[in-house]
């Protein structure tokens, strides 16, 4: 059975993301949004899983992003879809800050 490692990647710089909002970025093919919160970064599928909107347009409210087509709002930290008309959840990616830079871990299928 195939096992997963992950591969991080830098996306952005920390300064260039202000707290409380979120940018969309791309990293070996795939499109993410990348959020602020309070100083931690966090990483989801950049499309809502309802309809094809760009979650890095959407409204932020504590851990939550809405999306700006149909509304849905899903949890940055877990990907769960918290309201409707989604009822699928969205991807996460882990992230982390090292020297200045955001970098998104991006599995990538191993031999295993």
């Amino acid at each position: 059975m195939p096992s997963q490692s992950v591969n991080f990647v830098p996306v952005a710089k920390a300064e260039s993301l202000a707290p409380g909002s979120a940018m969309k970025v791309e990293a070996e093919g795939l499109s993410f949004a990348l959020y602020n919160l309070d100083g931690t970064f966090y990483a989801t599928a950049e499309i809502c899983s309802h309809a094809h909107a760009s979650l890095a347009e959407g409204f932020i409210l504590d851990d939550t992003i809405e999306c700006p087509l149909h509304g849905a709002c899903f949890s940055i930290k877990t990907g769960e879809a918290l309201s409707a008309p989604a009822t699928d959840p969205i991807l996460t990616f882990p992230v982390r800050v090292d020297d200045g830079d955001v970098l998104i871990g991006i599995p990538s299928a191993t031999k295993g």
